[in-house]
């Protein structure tokens, strides 16, 4: 009785689990993929860029703040969201690319 107890504790504790992933944005004709995109806390998005040129992705939003710095081409770099809210991204070398990541709990 004891270990069926424990059994089903355990189980329950571990499908509140969740595990994170990755999701990709490709840079692409002066772009991001997507406009919007929804990830949980703990997320990861890679910014992968298929243009001729170089791309310098960054975020100046209280949610998450950082700079990718500049890479061209075949070159991807990672972002883990690791709060909630809503991420303003741009490129400092295209102004008019823009997205919003929302992140969840």
């Amino acid at each position: 009785m004891f270990k069926n107890l424990v059994l089903i504790s355990t189980l329950f504790l571990l499908s509140d689990l969740t595990f994170a992933a990755e999701q990709e944005v490709l840079q692409k004709d002066k772009n991001f993929s997507v406009k919007k995109l929804k990830v949980k806390v703990g997320d990861t998005v890679k910014f992968t860029n298929t243009d001729p040129f170089s791309h310098n992705v960054y975020s100046l939003s209280e949610a998450k703040s950082f700079d990718l710095g500049t890479y061209p081409k075949g070159y991807s770099k990672s972002v883990t969201f690791d709060k909630p809210g809503t991420v303003e991204v741009e490129c400092a070398v295209h102004p008019n690319m823009k997205m919003t990541v929302e992140v969840e709990k």
